[in-house]
């Protein structure tokens, strides 16, 4: 029989044994742990977010431009030559100012310039209201409310203004006229007449404009169709009555100036249009 201490002994060489066969047997760290990277890692950041909006890539082809092509085919026409101013005759000075009308007849050779000298009075023909003027060029006669809403009318200038006042402040067709007791195909052609006016009026004086920022706009309406015989007078009224039309408009949002009116459909070409006058001004 094994003594107690030599027992002991034995047991003690195995577990030594034991360990030492699996120090050689197990896996070491260093094959199971990735090694360290000794190159410096580049550092990345966080991309920011750009707050200036982007601008649109725009369509893939160039639509075809009427407005464009039109102009790219017909050359500006040059600019007339102003002529000389007339000398006085040798008749009593005109008391009258004639300075501000100008001589409408096609072929004068101051038609459309101011303060030559070329008109005077002539009276008030049939004893109307409005004064005749007299053109030294060309010989000829013409009102001095030639291109007015107030031309060829009888109608008392007050009756005229308060019907346009009360179509600004949104006062229906119908009501306006009854109101003054018009006809309202009477309101609507002094509302279509009124309308071109206006137009003359801003190709006149809005020229070589210079804004920063423009708002576009479009509000359907039928004036345009009424002038040109394409829309009837009733179907007309019907329509402005209910007030669902469109016209399309170019702002300036900081002056809160009315640039360009245009009436027509919501198309392309319309668009184009638009923005040519734009340009024009």
């Amino acid at each position: 029989m094994i003594p107690h201490h030599i027992y002991y002994q034995l047991a003690i060489v195995g577990l030594l044994w034991l360990c030492i066969m699996l120090h050689f047997i197990w896996p070491s760290r260093d094959a199971v742990l990735p090694q360290r990277r000794t190159d410096p890692v580049p550092l990345r950041f966080k991309r920011k977010r750009a707050n200036e909006p982007k601008a649109l890539a725009g369509l893939t082809q160039r639509p075809h431009c009427a407005a464009g092509a039109r102009d790219a085919n017909h050359p500006q026409v040059p600019l007339p030559q102003r002529p000389a101013p007339m000398p006085p005759t040798n008749r009593r000075p005109c008391a009258i100012d004639t300075s501000r009308p100008f001589c409408p007849h096609v072929g004068c050779d101051y038609r459309g310039w101011l303060g030559l000298g070329n008109l005077r009075a002539n009276g008030h023909p049939s004893g109307g209201p409005w004064r005749q003027l007299y053109c030294r060029s060309c010989k000829g006669y013409f009102l001095e409310t030639h291109g007015t809403i107030l031309h060829g009318k009888r109608v008392a200038v007050e009756l005229l203004v308060r019907v346009l006042a009360c179509l600004a402040e949104g006062l229906g067709i119908r009501a306006t006229a009854r109101v003054f007791e018009v006809a309202p195909h009477t309101v609507l052609q002094w509302l279509v007449e009124a309308a071109e006016q206006l137009r003359a009026f801003s190709t006149y004086f809005f020229c070589d404009r210079h804004v920063r920022q423009l708002q576009l706009d479009e509000l359907y309406a039928v004036l345009r169709g009424v002038r040109d015989g394409e829309s009837s007078e009733d179907n007309a009224l019907k329509r402005l009555e209910r007030s669902r039309h469109w016209v399309w408009t170019v702002i300036d949002p900081e002056s809160k100036l009315l640039l360009v009116t245009e009436s027509g459909p919501r198309t392309l070409a319309m668009a184009q249009r638009v923005v040519h006058q734009v340009a024009l001004v």
